[in-house]
């Protein structure tokens, strides 16, 4: 659109608040996400792939669609969009050139076209906009229900000789955890300060800095100054704020990273690192906000979000305060603490980077590899045959590109991989498929696996680099050489996990799809279809069922203690 079309168009909005998208008709061919079964079937923690435009883009009356290129929000729709004509900056400049028209939807509130504008991103991934990408959950620390519980972030174990840790000892540090997670925290604070202080007399200095940290973190998750200063001055009510989110944000080229911290009661309880696709020059307060609103527009809110930056949206701050949530950047004390440990999660690069440069080494590529997607097949002797098509960014799972597909039921593992990597080698060629090309696939097999994918690779025409991984003897198979490397090699260890991961998916549709056909829990009295599915997508095959507890079984839905007996006893 040229300045005269976008005054135009905007002379006949509405001086009201919504939601505005910019638009460009595209030809078909290009797929986004959808569910779907069948070809390109997924389940709960993946995408999918049809054949359709993607959803919610508009179909026109020839074989094109209309794609969603920005999607922003207005107080005064008549006036944010006349503020096109002169563009703020070449990115939106070379959006606003490539639109072809303009389409509007008016809310009530400012609020209203705050959350709309956060959904339409999300569900529409507009190129120029900041979107989240994933939502990559996992736990700080763990404990496990055994008789020496395990401690997931420990490297002490009581089997472990090498470590002179006892039975006795061992469960010693399970209290100590326990009562840390419980509030207690001179439990783990109080021999910290004791390390630090015997560092410090020894002239230990950078370990007796290490430990300082370490003590300032600890102490920071129960607020041991009896309440927090905002960056205004205003003292905080640790009574009031039972739930805080602790954001922190890197940006890098084209890709940010949100790391979020979340204490209740003063424990750290959890922690997840998400990714956004941030076009090129965004700062990290137009990532802050673009991730507040897609984030908590369909969570449970804090009572406070601490943030590394101020979110370059006043909108945001005014909506926040609205559902009861203080919105504030620490300048000092406790709560800086706690954004520095925030923005350490998040700039967590290096070890990621080092795995991609040092596999593209040693393969003798000519770049790091940062995308690695990995194929395996799975099916019981020829029957219920499916393939699973993994994806890792900067050697993290990134689960929205996860691939999955029904195979012709054959008994020759190498026809099913031919088959799979041609579908996603056409798909590619075709540009059927939104998700970029990789710098590399991984083949979960030996040589005869390889020969067959990049029998489809040279058949499609496709030139990605391809390797596998042989699961008995741990050996990376190349077109021209085999590897042995060292157990400990970490660009070895990026590849079991991908490899790993391939064979989970991989296995876990496998056993969906027989499971589906006909299971025992037909003949069970009580468990109908829909009991039937729950249980499955609960614990994922039959197996799990019967390994289940009583009480695992009543967590279900439907399932009530004559059922879970009943259950027990059948299987």
């Amino acid at each position: 659109m040229d300045p005269d079309a976008v005054r135009d168009r905007a002379a006949d909005l509405p001086a009201e608040p919504g939601v505005y998208q910019f638009l460009a008709r595209e030809p078909r061919g290009r797929t986004a996400p959808t569910a779907s079964d069948g070809d390109g079937a997924v389940d709960a923690d993946a995408g999918a792939v049809d054949d359709t435009a993607p959803a919610g883009d508009t179909a026109g009356t020839d074989d094109s669609y209309e794609r969603v290129l920005y999607v922003g929000k207005a107080v005064d729709l008549r006036d944010r969009v006349r503020s096109y004509t002169d563009p703020r900056s070449e990115r939106i400049r070379r959006m606003v050139a490539e639109a072809e028209s303009v389409d509007v939807a008016v809310t009530d509130t400012e609020t209203q076209a705050l959350l709309l504008e956060a959904n339409l991103i999300k569900r529409h991934r507009p190129r120029y906009n900041v979107r989240l990408k994933d939502d990559k959950s996992y736990p700080l620390v763990q404990l496990t229900d055994h008789e020496f519980p395990r401690i997931e972030v420990t490297c002490s174990g009581p089997c472990v000789a090498e470590t002179g840790i006892d039975g006795e000892d061992y469960l010693a540090d399970v209290e100590l955890v326990e009562r840390f997670f419980e509030g207690e925290t001179g439990a783990l604070a109080d021999p910290i300060r004791r390390d630090m202080e015997a560092a410090a007399g020894d002239q230990q200095f950078e370990r007796a800095a290490n430990l300082r940290d370490r003590l300032d973190a600890v102490e920071a998750l129960h607020g041991e100054s009896g309440g927090a200063v905002a960056s205004d001055g205003r003292h905080e009510d640790p009574e009031r704020e039972r739930v805080i989110d602790v954001l922190g944000v890197a940006v890098e080229g084209e890709t940010a990273t949100v790391a979020r911290l979340h204490s209740e009661d003063g424990k750290l309880v959890d922690r997840d690192r998400h990714t956004l696709e941030a076009p090129e020059g965004e700062r990290s307060g137009a990532v802050l906000a673009a991730f507040v609103a897609q984030y908590y527009a369909e969570r449970e809110f804090p009572d406070a979000v601490l943030c590394s930056d101020h979110p370059d949206d006043p909108d945001l701050a005014d909506w926040l305060e609205r559902e009861g949530v203080s919105l504030r950047v620490p300048g000092a004390g406790r709560e800086s603490t706690l954004v520095d440990l925030a923005l350490k999660n998040a700039r967590r690069r290096e070890r990621r980077d080092d795995e991609g440069r040092a596999l593209a080494e040693a393969l003798g590529l000519d770049s790091r590899v940062g995308r690695i997607e990995g194929f395996d097949v799975s099916h019981a002797q020829g029957r219920s045959a499916v393939g699973s098509d993994v994806t890792f960014v900067d050697s993290d799972p990134e689960k929205a590109d996860y691939r999955r597909k029904k195979l012709d039921d054959t008994n020759d593992d190498y026809a099913n991989m031919r088959s799979l990597v041609r579908w996603r080698a056409d798909r590619a060629v075709e540009g059927r498929d939104e998700r970029p090309d990789p710098d590399l696939l991984l083949i979960d097999g030996g040589e005869g696996q390889l020969d067959a994918a990049r029998d489809a690779l040279a058949v499609a025409g496709w030139n990605v680099p391809a390797i596998a991984l042989a699961k008995d003897e741990e050996l990376v198979v190349t077109p021209t050489s085999v590897y042995d490397w060292d157990d400990d090699a970490s660009h070895l260890h990026l590849l079991q996990r991908v490899r790993d991961e391939a064979h989970r998916f991989a296995v876990q549709y496998h056993q969906t799809l027989r499971d589906d056909v006909s299971t025992v829990l037909d003949d069970i009295d009580g468990v109908g279809p829909a009991t039937r599915k729950r249980l499955l997508r609960r614990f994922g095959s039959v197996e799990n069922v019967r390994s289940a507890s009583r009480d695992e079984l009543e967590s279900v839905g439907g399932i009530g203690s004559k059922t879970a007996k009943t259950l027990t006893e059948r299987l």
